[in-house]
């Protein structure tokens, strides 16, 4: 590919900077971007009755023109998440490989959309071209089928972005990452390497898949009397096959239950990556018709997550699943930081239900899918990148990785450690931040995929602390008189029966302002409301310390 010399990269994050999820970067060269992976990301705390949290799409909108296609490294949630969410906003090309590209065509059949996506199965090792970018996927090993690394050639030299990936040397489908290509690449040069940076900060290597196969062999023998439920990452489909695997050496029938579970097992079987022998499966509603000690239930839930099928067993009355001392929870997953508590009121539950359950701090059922230091430094050292940029990572781990790199001889000053929506900018005369474009969170609650917005968020976490007032009343538009009211409902802030002398202050209060606005001789009924709201306010304060959401209702006859 030829490289002009006036060519400029911009590297453009979006998400995956200083947080856990929501991972998306853009690649702009003249009149062309690339975009690399779309993902979700957990709501905070603070953020009352959100679902899910994507990336604000402003720039990519705006510059919708320039934009020849959307790269999918893998198909964890983090990374293509908020595909549908994008789609809905511009029609954009998506490439991925196989198995990828089915999980996100059955989230897009949940999903409105006024056209046919164009989604491009990609085989890791094939180029392709997207206008000024040169586009090669590279196998790697994750905690789910098909994972890539995509290495780009742009007019200004090779960027690797590395997606999620592990070096596994027995990975359960016998392919082992493509560290061949990587240290090919690192001979020819390579301009900026993007790498994520979740387990930089430990040391060492991560241990293979198979070791939490040979753990659940040892609990499937040791606990051959009860019903077993494993719950795990519903992508992570070779963990899958093991529990599968396993089940069918124990005489036992699997029940798959969550619907994205669902979703991710009916894709890798349909694209051949998982094999299941006709007569295992079950149906959710013919567990009972098996001795425990026949069943093995894999399930979503791993994180706690209210809507899940683990959290609906062991919460809900009107579940057949009754969970009890003859069964076996085992939480075949870590909790992503943020969701410690929904994991543990979901364990609290079970363990007073009397059921055994085992998590990855008692036993190894758990391994990640991330690499840790050693692996890291590997991969810099086939690489051998000019510049870097860490990624995928809070802070804390961004920074440290920038510490890694400069053990492996980077100089710092080749090192940029960015935020969402700084602007990473690189010609033939070097690297350099240069400007910022619109970035940040944007809040989606249930199907409105429109921003909730951070008044909205704002007044949620008002009304969840401080709770609502209702101030009604009927004025007659002739006489200037108030016929009816004040009248006062209370929510969340005191309850009327057991607070009557306040009650009737706020209502005295409320109806002097109304008549001193009407004796000032307005019927401006926006002005009415918003004495009101002023008088009751400091009234409330002065009375209680606390400022619940004031609603006024004022009309007129």
């Amino acid at each position: 590919m030829g490289r002009p010399k006036n060519k400029k990269l911009r590297i453009i994050p979006l998400g995956g900077l200083e947080e856990i999820g929501k991972n998306c970067t853009a690649l702009e060269c003249g009149d062309d971007i690339v975009i690399i992976d779309c993902g979700m990301g957990f709501p905070d705390d603070d953020m009352l009755g959100i679902d899910t949290v994507v990336p604000d799409f402003t720039y990519l909108v705006e510059n919708k023109a320039k934009i020849k296609g959307l790269l999918l490294t893998h198909g964890h949630e983090d990374h293509i998440g908020a595909v549908p969410h994008l789609l809905q906003k511009i029609n954009v090309p998506i490439y991925a490989t196989k198995l990828t590209l089915g999980i996100v065509q059955r989230k897009l059949e949940e999903f409105e959309l006024e056209y046919v996506p164009q989604l491009n199965i990609v085989q890791t090792g094939e180029k392709f071209i997207l206008g000024n970018f040169e586009i090669e996927f590279i196998h790697v090993n994750h905690s789910i089928a098909d994972a890539a690394a995509i290495a780009i050639n742009t007019p200004v030299g090779m960027v690797i972005h590395s997606g999620d990936f592990k070096i596994d040397s027995t990975p359960i489908d016998g392919q082992m990452i493509d560290l061949t290509r990587f240290g090919e690449l690192g001979r020819q040069g390579v301009k900026l390497f993007m790498c994520e940076s979740t387990n930089v900060e430990r040391p060492g290597f991560t241990p293979s898949e198979k070791k939490v196969g040979e753990s659940l062999v040892r609990y499937f023998d040791e606990y051959k009397k009860k019903r077993i439920i494993i719950t795990t990452f519903s992508s992570n489909v070779h963990r899958v096959q093991q529990i599968i695997n396993i089940s069918i050496k124990h005489d036992r029938h699997v029940a798959i239950i969550g619907r994205s579970m669902v979703n991710a097992v009916s894709a890798a079987v349909q694209y051949g990556y998982m094999t299941i022998p006709k007569g295992t499966l079950i149906e959710q509603n013919e567990i009972g018709n098996f001795p425990p000690e026949k069943v093995t239930i894999i399930s979503t839930g791993s994180q706690g997550e209210p809507m899940s099928a683990l959290h609906r067993i062991t919460f809900d009355p009107k579940n057949k699943l009754d969970l009890g001392q003859s069964d076996l929870v085992i939480i075949s997953a870590s909790a992503i930081p943020g969701n410690e508590k929904l994991l543990g009121n979901v364990i609290n539950a079970l363990c007073k239900k009397q059921v055994t359950v085992l998590t990855d701090s008692q036993a190894v059922v758990h391994v990640s899918g991330h690499a840790c230091a050693d692996e890291i430094k590997i991969m810099h050292a086939l690489i051998k990148p000019q510049y870097f940029m860490p990624i995928h990572g809070e802070a804390r781990q961004l920074y440290c990785h920038k510490q890694l790199a400069e053990q492996m001889g980077m100089k710092p000053s080749n090192i940029f450690v960015s935020e969402l929506g700084r602007v990473l900018e690189i010609d033939s005369r070097g690297a350099q931040f240069n400007g910022t474009v619109p970035s940040g969170s944007v809040m989606i609650d249930g199907s409105n995929t429109s921003d909730i917005g951070n008044v909205v968020i704002s007044e949620r976490q008002k009304l969840s602390k401080e709770g609502i007032i209702f101030i009604s009343a009927t004025i007659d538009t002739e006489y200037r008189e108030v016929i009816s009211g004040p009248e006062i409902v209370s929510r969340g802030f005191i309850y009327e029966s057991d607070n009557l002398p306040l009650v009737n202050e706020i209502k005295n209060a409320a109806r002097n302002a109304i008549f001193d606005t009407l004796s000032e001789g307005s019927l401006d009924f926006a002005l009415i409301r918003s004495n009101v709201k002023s008088v009751l306010g400091e009234l409330i304060y002065t009375r209680t310390k606390r400022k619940p959401l004031i609603i006024t209702i004022v009309m007129g006859i």
